[in-house]
């Protein structure tokens, strides 16, 4: 997959619905999972090639494990209580 002509950001959530992503760009992506009342907030630069890869199985939304969500939706993550 060539993402050179992606735009960034792009926003995706895992289909459970608890955890949440937002790619910046082909080797940088934040995380966002909800246990219970608590959200647990991650940044992380691929450094590694399998985390690469995982960004790029973020970004085609195959097997039906990664939604696309748009930025209100992630926004919506640091307004609720």
């Amino acid at each position: 997959m060539n993402d050179k002509n992606t735009d960034f950001p792009q926003y995706r959530m895992l289909s459970n619905g608890k955890t949440f992503y937002k790619i910046s760009n082909e080797r940088t992506f934040e995380e966002v999972q909800r246990m219970g009342t608590k959200k647990m907030h991650y940044k992380t630069e691929a450094t590694q090639y399998p985390e690469m890869l995982r960004i790029q199985d973020m970004l085609r939304c195959e097997n039906g494990i990664y939604c696309v969500i748009s930025e209100a939706e992630w926004d919506d993550l640091f307004a609720e209580k």
